[in-house]
């Protein structure tokens, strides 16, 4: 099949071109120019922005006290192929006129689940073979794909943590359709985010057991998508509650101590998103620090909660010091390990015209843009990595730096403890690092 001819969606708006910070036109960029190259590299490649098409075109504004509020123009077909088609139709055009490079999805965003798992197979097929066509019209590609093991009332007791074996089959079963579609799209990398992974409660939980089930069924789906010919990375995407009380990928921290055990460590990454790192009780910038550390900081989920709300909001970044602090991370760490900054965010409920989606995505590409401007400047133009290196100079040489080599044992530290007597203050800095960031803000 081939795609027909399709219908102008966003109708009136031209694709969004860079204008410079003095642009008044609120369908412009400010600050993302793609071709600007910023610490050797443009800030296309930087960044590789993909939209997310659960939110950008799934959503449709619904909350836990109302139904959606956007009605969405390739919503309106009742075959479930055809609408699939619509969606896709819509989101290459609204991809194509942000000019962004990307997009990433859940298997059951592209089409909707069927009755039976046969049919949904089926149907995934039919719709993969319609996108890969419009991926070689457009130039547009595939970030990353995963399932929507979660959703389903079957996965309420999780999914590859089930304690029913026949449901962890049937995720097992969902998880090589998605991967199987990611491939055939060429997709650069594979995402598992465990909705349902974890527990409401430990009273009927046996945790090491669910540990090992999850280490076991991560294990045989990166087995499967090698043995497929997959060369990308796979994705662990942290979270620490919500939906469940506790989840097994709390944090970048737990997550990476949970690859290195089950050895998956080699294959694996971690994708960050911000608004789970704060529900963690984490920064942004301290989750990116982690991954960087362990070699794993893969890709990044943008977007932002409320501070005045303790849940998972997936606001479109616009807080430009919290962005700058993680682009400072994010230079220092030598960029992202095969993702890219994806879109992980949605239109407030009562943003209800066609145009407001456009004014999201410019907002959260002109803050990561702007961020890493200034970071850029701070690293390059101030004394701010001279103070962090000042810091730590003690170990830079001398007894410091015997330490660093591993030459010094416990002893040797009393002996030069009893040398060194009683030890001035060193001022941390705080004020003035917390200064210069504004400064260049």
């Amino acid at each position: 099949m081939s795609p027909s001819l399709s219908k102008e969606y966003f109708k009136g708006i031209d694709p969004i071109k860079f204008e410079g910070k003095e642009s008044d036109n609120p369908l412009a960029f400010k600050y993302y120019n793609p071709s600007q190259i910023v610490c050797g590299k443009t800030m296309r490649e930087h960044f590789k922005f993909a939209i997310a098409y659960w939110h950008t075109f799934c959503g449709q504004g619904s909350d836990p006290f109302g139904p959606g509020t956007q009605n969405f123009a390739w919503d309106k077909a009742s075959d479930p192929i055809q609408a699939a088609k619509d969606k896709a139709d819509a989101a290459f055009e609204f991809i194509g006129k942000m000019g962004f490079d990307y997009f990433c999805f859940h298997d059951y965003d592209l089409v909707q689940e069927a009755p039976t798992f046969a049919e949904s197979e089926k149907r995934l097929a039919m719709i993969v073979d319609y996108i890969k066509q419009k991926k070689e019209e457009t130039g547009i590609k595939l970030l990353w794909g995963t399932a929507n093991c979660f959703s389903n009332p079957r996965y309420m007791n999780g999914a590859s943590t089930n304690p029913d074996f026949n449901v962890m089959a049937r995720a097992g079963g969902q998880i090589k359709l998605a991967l199987d579609a990611t491939i055939a799209l060429n997709g650069e990398n594979y995402v598992f985010w465990g909705g349902r992974e974890g527990y409401m409660s430990l009273l009927n939980t046996d945790m090491g057991r669910e540990l090992d089930h999850m280490g076991r069924f991560l294990a045989i789906a990166r087995d499967y998508a090698r043995a497929q010919g997959f060369k990308g990375n796979f994705f662990i995407e942290p979270k620490p509650m919500e939906p469940m009380k506790h989840q097994y990928d709390f944090d970048s921290a737990t997550a990476i101590g949970f690859l290195k055990e089950y050895g998956l460590e080699k294959d694996f990454k971690i994708n960050i998103e911000v608004n789970h790192a704060t529900l963690a009780q984490h920064t942004m910038q301290h989750e990116l620090a982690v991954a960087a550390k362990a070699g794993m900081l893969g890709s990044i989920d943008a977007n932002r909660g409320d501070y005045q709300n303790g849940w998972d909001t997936d606001q479109f970044p616009n807080n430009i010091q919290e962005t700058t602090e993680a682009m400072l991370v994010f230079l220092k760490a030598g960029g992202l390990q095969g993702g890219g900054v994806n879109f992980d965010a949605k239109i407030r409920r009562n943003s209800t015209d066609m145009d407001d989606v456009f004014h999201a995505h410019i907002g959260g590409a002109d803050t990561f843009a702007r961020a890493l401007l200034t970071a850029d400047k701070i690293i390059t133009s101030s004394s701010y990595n001279s103070l962090r290196d000042h810091r730590y100079s003690t170990f830079d040489s001398g007894k410091g730096k015997d330490f660093e080599a591993g030459k010094l044992d416990l002893n040797d530290l009393y002996k030069i403890a009893m040398e060194n007597g009683e030890l001035p203050l060193q001022s941390g800095k705080q004020e003035l690092f917390e200064n210069i960031i504004n400064q260049f803000i």
